[in-house]
């Protein structure tokens, strides 16, 4: 994972600075599917598990590629590509090939459209 900066984290916690991006009406991304969207740092998947929205980078940490589209199973996320599994509470990677864990994103919805923090 990148450092993050301390006046940027610390910003965040306090509630200022902190901004949101909207990724999708929630009735778009129905239970069992995603979206994603470009935030500053990258691509971010957004999952719907059960009316309950989860968003991580969307790069495995194993081999770089997406996540998005991976099989959903409870909150875990599987990678498409070689089969690593990511918990979508934690971003921590649960199988190998993947060691290091995702970064996770709060989300929130507002007016119906599902917001993702621009700012982890």
């Amino acid at each position: 994972m990148e450092p993050v900066d301390d006046v940027r984290r610390c910003a965040a916690a306090d509630g200022h600075d902190v901004s949101w991006v909207a990724v999708a009406p929630a009735a778009s991304i129905a239970p069992g599917d995603y979206a994603t969207v470009e935030l500053a740092c990258g691509f971010v998947a957004v999952f719907n598990v059960a009316g309950e929205f989860f968003a991580i980078d969307d790069v495995c940490t194993h081999d770089g590629g997406g996540l998005a589209g991976g099989a959903l199973e409870d909150h875990q996320v599987i990678c498409p590509r070689h089969g690593a599994r990511f918990c979508l509470r934690t971003g921590q990677a649960l199988t190998p090939p993947a060691y290091e864990p995702v970064r996770r994103y709060p989300t929130r919805i507002v007016d119906g459209v599902v917001e993702v923090q621009d700012e982890p």
